[in-house]
């Protein structure tokens, strides 16, 4: 019963080793030239790739629950999960960003003559992640907020990206398969995630308003642009996570 939750845990690396399976598949010929224009074509798979990620988020969420519900918590199942997140919510997603990279590129007639360095920004992330998660690892204070963005939450953000491209929300796509946009996008969400900023916790203690009212408007927010926005929610959501943290600074103390 004990290795339950690690099992549970080693399903979230296999869902972020299935996506990045799907990345790897996604083709040579990513462009399309139509009436001397070039057009996208943008890769289906990059989707799925997507779709594993979001489910390694639920994974992750409930092996931490069904280790608490079985009393199994170790130091074992603590680094599996570290490792695990750095597979599914770091190489993953740099993966899926090397891929957002290459299509902009593509865009680009002289784009497939470029350098491989241009693509070693996105590096950046499975190596933030990595940091994120070693130092969250070897932190035995008991604080009541986290210290930088959580992998999991850098990770669908970076995910939702090829979701609102290969839909083209708002007309986005063009903004979103942007060279300067994701060099943008990979620099920010990295230094988030080493960084030092006090982030809310979502873990509840208590459900008292008064001591939990970040998270609920955390929580408000977040289902009315999931609602309203879809995929688009998530620079919403991100959006907010940081403005409401800051804003109640205090309550993270």
């Amino acid at each position: 019963m004990k290795q339950i939750a690690n099992i549970i845990t080693l399903l979230n690396l296999c869902f972020g080793a299935i996506a990045i399976v799907f990345t790897l598949q996604t083709g040579e010929t990513i462009v399309n030239l139509e009436s001397g224009e070039w057009k996208i074509y943008f890769p289906e798979k990059i989707t799925w790739a997507a779709i594993c990620i979001f489910l390694a988020a639920v994974v992750d969420f409930f092996d931490g629950f069904v280790a608490r519900l079985l009393k199994a918590d170790s130091e074992m199942g603590k680094q599996l999960d570290s490792l695990a997140d750095v597979v599914s919510f770091g190489v993953a997603p740099g993966a899926i960003i090397y891929q957002l990279l290459r299509l902009a590129f593509a865009a680009d007639p002289s784009g497939m003559e470029r350098s491989t360095y241009i693509f070693l920004p996105v590096l950046l992330i499975p190596m933030a992640a990595a940091w994120r998660l070693g130092r969250f690892n070897i932190d035995r204070s008991s604080r009541n907020h986290f210290l930088g963005l959580p992998a999991p939450a850098a990770g669908l953000f970076l995910a939702s990206i090829p979701m609102i491209a290969f839909y083209n929300l708002f007309e986005l796509q063009s903004l979103l398969i942007n060279k300067w946009s994701l060099y943008a996008i990979t620099i920010i969400i990295s230094y988030l995630m080493v960084s030092k900023v006090a982030l809310i916790n979502l873990k509840f203690k208590n459900y008292s308003f008064k001591e939990n009212t970040s998270r609920y408007i955390l929580l408000l927010v977040s289902i009315l642009s999931i609602i309203i926005l879809g995929w688009l929610s998530a620079f919403a959501i991100l959006f907010s996570y940081i403005l409401v943290s800051l804003l109640f600074k205090k309550e993270l103390k």
